[in-house]
């Protein structure tokens, strides 16, 4: 039975969808860009802070699901220039245990949500 994720402690949705959506012990996210809950700010200063409150996002939607990034099987990302590929890559990986870190694809992308440079979600498995 499909069950409506949400949490205040991540941006609300700027369009007809949910943070996330539990079915069964599968979580699927919505994509999360570097929206900060509080303030609504974007937080551009630098890819790696960019990247940072994009994966702080997408924590407060894990818990939210009563799960981590431990729970996480597959991630998308998107990026608008390859070239941040490496600095993406070292803030990502510092939420994951190398050993046991989820599929992932990194695509990148000719336009994001309100012009930012990363965006990801994931599928997670309770």
């Amino acid at each position: 039975m499909k069950k409506v994720i949400t949490t205040q402690k991540a941006p609300a949705p700027i369009g007809p969808y949910n943070q996330a959506i539990l079915n069964g012990n599968t979580l699927y996210t919505s994509g999360q860009i570097a929206l900060d809950p509080d303030t609504g700010n974007l937080i551009l200063d630098d890819i790696k802070s960019e990247t940072r409150q994009v994966m702080e996002n997408m924590k407060a939607v894990l818990e939210a699901a009563e799960m981590n990034f431990d729970n996480v099987v597959k991630t998308s990302i998107f990026i608008g220039d390859m070239n941040d590929f490496a600095a993406i890559n070292e803030v990502y990986g510092s939420y994951f245990d190398n050993a046991t870190a989820p599929a992932r694809e990194t695509v990148q992308v000719a336009r994001l949500p309100k012009n930012v440079n990363v965006e990801i979600s994931m599928i997670a498995i309770k």
